[in-house]
């Protein structure tokens, strides 16, 4: 792309390196094919121009490093024959090392790593918002490994492929007319796709080809028509032109973003470009071709005589050339041909330095290096350089044989009088912190006049109220957009919740039952009154512990229940607050044991009163059971089967604290997950077991021939505590947050409070009044339901109206 400086003329009029030695070298084209490309490389190792491989046949011509082509698989084919002669080939723009199959000695990069190219190119997308794209690649196992590294990381940071293309890769004795046509096809696809970025990668010719596209297609109204993408190029494409391409239009080249490796002006380069010209006496074989296909004239030849054309002067300016067919500038794949020439004169003065020169090598002054381990001893200067070039940039290989530099973001810009223009807009740094690697200045990008803004996706984002719905068939970043469901938005829905309209979102607040609120302020304080009530009740039972009425109800079976009561009332309190680990364990298996015992409680003096009616019979042989025993017996029993379910419950699921985020829109529900629902469950179970035994036996024993018939109030009681919990249960279902939390407390004071006044509150006005009948405390019991049912306006109206309906239902019949 640009004309040959002498780099190493430059090296051997440098006095500082190689002192006193001379660095030649040699030239083979490889015309893009494998077999000559084999066969150069033999020419290199073999010299003298003969092939006779593994013999030296000149004293002064040996091959000391290979700098390589720009080509990738010319790389690769030079790099199986130099791996067996030790022979170091330094690349000047190809990405081979990235592509061997095998390890290889001989490699080195004069290039960065290859996945940071591509990290530039996906930050690049992303910061535009470039999530519909199409990529063109030339059809070769360059192109093929540049898709596999590529299609995934972009399509796992949301960017989709529109298309992707493989242009028919150009080879000896190629169908024309077939490439042509592939190329038509491409060219359509290409326009007709509504991806309005194409990301382009090749070879360093690969633009030539790339710049026939807007001339071909299948299609009349196509033709000629402008593609209208904004093109991001790789590094290993340059700007190279065919001589016919000369004068094309650069329409479709304005704007394009290249990534480029970083690189520098080289002082002297313009001068050395100024100074050539046919007739210069240190002119080399490679100017009068040039010139005449720069120029489009011929030299004269005076074997052949006249040849038609323009004749060449000799005096044509090369800065008159369009600048897209050459430019005066050393960028690109030239700068990083002149810095593996340095790197391998530097690798070579270090050798010198260290004393390794003997024989083999000619120099000036006939000193020579000793060429059977010279190649192998190389390797090693080359991983260690390090130097600084004429332009001021470090040269230094990493541990991977890269060299440790970044890439810089180039803008083209082509102005309608042919001029052309590259604008560092961006860069790609390898050596920055996370982060901040990729650079990019929007404001300096000159787009093509196809664009106001860039824009390329597949589908418009969707407004606030809408949510994304993948089209079937099509690329996940291709959707339509639908109205978001009840409850929902296209927003974070973890810690906010929608609007009325859906189209903005409101932060949740936080649920549970607080000591603080109204609420829990009012549950604390009846769960403090009834633990009073329930203390005074023991303190009153404990003062007349003589009294006969408390004697023959077992006073410790009734210590017992009083105080499995008022541990009842208590437990109540691990519901209130913020769920924690603790409370969560505690809260439903201390529920479950304490309940449990009060209950059992209650079956123990239902079967004594039972027992002990029996028991006065004459003859009757059940006054051997009566005691301390049986009741014990009975209440431990019924107990430890409860203990047994709570300690498989915490075994094997045991509760723990939860969030509930979706349950209800507008809160985060702070909850305590019960682990397993079968094992809670199976607790209320047991319980409804326990008390429909104590009420059935109370219930065929209220009948028996007494002025205080314990069995009627142990059934009354027995009633409520049932109707309680079997209302629970659609209770607990059909309530959310604090409010079942609510629901259950309510249950276990409801039950608790009904035990306690419904068995105890009528032995207590006999032992404090002794009237001759009971019926002011039916009315108490009443006032009591009824202060429970105030309470309405907390629980779901489902609960409150079983509860009243039950429990209104059970005093009348009493009553009756």
């Amino acid at each position: 792309s640009c004309f040959p400086f002498n780099f190493l003329q430059e090296i051997n009029e440098n006095p500082r390196i190689l002192p006193n030695l001379t660095l030649g070298f040699c030239i083979y084209d490889s015309y893009f094919t494998a077999k000559w490309t084999y066969q150069a490389t033999m020419l290199l190792i073999c010299t003298a121009g003969r092939l006779i491989p593994n013999y030296k046949c000149s004293t002064q011509k040996h091959l000391i490093a290979v700098i390589g082509g720009l080509d990738t698989q010319t790389s690769l084919h030079v790099a199986t024959l130099l791996d067996i002669y030790k022979i170091p080939q330094v690349e000047s723009m190809s990405f081979a090392v990235n592509s061997l199959p095998f390890p290889c000695l001989s490699f080195y990069n004069m290039t960065p790593r290859e996945s940071l190219q591509y990290a530039g190119i996906l930050s690049l997308l992303l910061h535009f918002g470039w999530t519909w794209i199409g990529t063109v690649v030339m059809d070769n196992d360059n192109g093929e490994q540049f898709l596999q590294m590529v299609v995934p990381v972009f399509s796992k940071s949301g960017v989709c492929f529109a298309f992707i293309e493989k242009i028919p890769e150009p080879a000896l004795g190629s169908d024309i007319e077939d490439m042509v046509k592939k190329g038509a096809g491409i060219h359509d696809k290409i326009v007709e796709s509504t991806a309005n970025v194409l990301v382009a990668n090749g070879e360093s010719y690969s633009m030539a080809f790339y710049r026939f596209l807007p001339y071909l297609s299948e299609r009349e109204h196509v033709a000629n028509a402008p593609i209208g993408k904004v093109m991001i190029v790789t590094a290993q494409v340059e700007l190279t032109s065919f001589v016919v391409q000369r004068n094309w239009n650069t329409d479709f080249l304005h704007g394009v973003l290249s990534f480029t490796i970083q690189s520098n002006n080289v002082p002297g380069f313009q001068e050395f470009l100024n100074t050539k010209n046919p007739s210069s006496p240190k002119g080399d074989g490679f100017i009068k071709p040039f010139w005449q296909q720069a120029f489009s004239c011929v030299f004269p030849d005076p074997l052949l005589g006249k040849v038609g054309g323009s004749m060449c002067t000799g005096n044509e300016k090369l800065e008159c050339l369009p600048a897209i067919f050459f430019e005066m500038t050393l960028m690109g794949h030239s700068y990083n041909a002149y810095n593996a020439v340095h790197v391998v004169a530097h690798a070579l003065h270090a050798i010198s330095l260290s004393g390794m020169r003997n024989r083999g090598m000619v120099t000036r002054g006939g000193q020579t290096f000793p060429m059977p381990s010279f190649s192998f001893q190389l390797h090693h200067f080359l991983k260690s350089v390090s130097f600084n070039n004429s332009a001021g940039d470090m040269v230094s290989f990493n541990e991977n044989g890269e060299l440790v530099t970044g890439f810089d973001v180039i803008n083209w810009i082509f102005s309608s009088n042919k001029s052309f223009q590259r604008v560092k807009v961006g860069r790609m740094d390898a050596q920055a912190a996370p982060g901040q690697a990729f650079i990019i200045s929007p404001e300096a990008i000159a787009w093509n006049s196809w664009f106001n803004q860039p824009v390329s996706v597949c589908s418009e984002s969707c407004n606030p109220g809408s949510v994304k719905k993948v089209k079937e068939g099509e690329p996940f970043c291709c959707y339509d957009c639908v109205p978001c469901p009840k409850g929902k938005i296209s927003s974070k829905k973890d810690e906010k919740y929608p609007s009325k309209h859906q189209d903005f979102c409101i932060p949740k607040s936080v649920n549970f039952l607080s000591y603080e609120e109204t609420l829990g302020i009012i549950l604390t304080s009846s769960i403090i009154l009834f633990c009073l009530i329930t203390a005074l009740v023991l303190g009153i039972f404990q003062k007349h512990h003589e009294m006969p009425i408390v004697k023959a109800n077992n006073r410790h079976l009734t210590y017992a229940f009083l105080v499995s009561l008022l541990l009842c009332f208590l437990c109540t309190l691990l519901f209130i607050g913020q769920p924690h680990k603790v409370t969560c364990l505690l809260r439903q298996t201390a529920f479950g044991i304490i309940f449990s015992v009060a209950v059992s409680c209650v079956l123990t003096k239902t079967v004594m009163v039972v027992l002990a009616f029996r028991a006065t019979k004459p003859g009757c042989k059940m006054r051997k059971w009566m005691g301390k025993r049986l009741a014990n017996t009975l209440l431990l029993s019924c107990c430890l089967l409860q203990a047994g379910i709570c300690l498989a419950w915490l075994a094997t699921s045991p509760p723990f604290p939860d969030i509930d985020m979706h349950s209800v829109a507008e809160e985060i529900i702070l909850e305590c997950n019960e682990g397993s629902m079968m094992m809670f469950y199976c607790v209320l179970g047991y319980l409804g077991f326990l008390a429909m035994v104590s009420f059935m036996v109370a219930f065929l024993a209220r009948k028996l021939p007494d002025s205080f018939n314990e069995a009627k109030f142990i059934t009354f009681s027995m009633l409520v505590f049932c109707s309680v919990w079997l209302s629970f249960v659609p209770s607990y279902l059909s309530n959310k947050g604090k409010y079942l939390v609510t629901v259950e407390i309510f249950s276990i004071l409801a039950s608790s409070s009904g035990l306690l006044v419904c068995i105890f509150f009528p032995k207590c006005y006999i032992i404090l009044l002794r009237p001759d009948n009971l019926e002011l405390i039916w009315v108490a019991i009443l006032c009591l339901v009824c202060l429970f049912v105030w309470q309405k306006r907390y629980f779901s109206t489902h609960f409150v109206f079983h509860f009243m309906i039950s429990n209104v239902f059970l005093i009348s019949s009493m009553f009756v």
